[in-house]
């Protein structure tokens, strides 16, 4: 999500640069694309609506206006405003006193978390841990696997006792709970300090 937003945002910006005044109407197509590009990034229409209008506020205002390079001042609040988005400050992951410390991923299908395991792990042991990604998610087809290949290219252990399921015709096997118990347990045997458990996404629209 992030790569096509960067790249829709980079090519908007583009526009702006070299020009020493900012017209409403430059701002006005400014913000469209950053709209568009939000939305096509599925973030909440609310979130865009109110997102827009603050870069419009602060564009049209005086700090752009009396900036030496007005582009690169549109491109500064546009950092800004998203980084007040995100949450306006990196929180640190609060480790265990006695580990191991457990994340477990949660989320929409396709979301991403296989993926985020692998980065989380590989961030991890960069910063001097010993992680392990937990393969629980037995129903989406091939996520055992993934992850797998995921974790290797990390150069980040995986623990995966079952093979879930492997075509959409399958009937999950395993029980997921299990997994992520026993992947705890196997942390604790093999003294890793962070279990990553990575779980089945669900669409908002299903009853379980």
């Amino acid at each position: 999500m992030f790569n096509s937003l960067s790249d829709r945002l980079t090519a908007t910006f583009k526009n702006l640069r070299g020009k020493g005044r900012l017209s409403e109407a430059d701002v006005d197509a400014t913000v469209r694309e950053i709209r568009r590009a939000l939305l096509e990034a599925d973030v909440a229409v609310p979130v865009v609506r109110e997102f827009t209008a603050t870069i419009k506020e602060r564009a049209l205002g005086s700090e752009v206006s009396e900036a030496l390079n007005p582009g690169q001042q549109v491109v500064k609040i546009v950092n800004e405003e998203l980084k007040n988005v995100l949450g306006g400050e990196t929180r640190r992951i609060n480790l265990a006193k006695s580990g191991p410390t457990v994340i477990m991923l949660a989320g929409l299908q396709g979301a991403g978390k296989t993926t985020l395991a692998g980065k989380l792990g590989k961030w991890l042991t960069d910063q001097g841990h010993k992680p392990v990604l937990v393969a629980s998610d037995l129903q989406r087809p091939n996520a055992v696997t993934q992850l797998q290949v995921v974790g290797q290219r990390a150069g980040v252990p995986v623990f995966a006792p079952e093979p879930g399921a492997t075509s959409e015709f399958d009937d999950p096997t395993g029980d997921p709970v299990k997994v992520a118990r026993d992947g705890v347990a196997h942390a604790r045997a093999k003294l890793y300090d962070v279990v990553i458990v990575d779980t089945a996404g669900r669409l908002g629209i299903d009853e379980a």
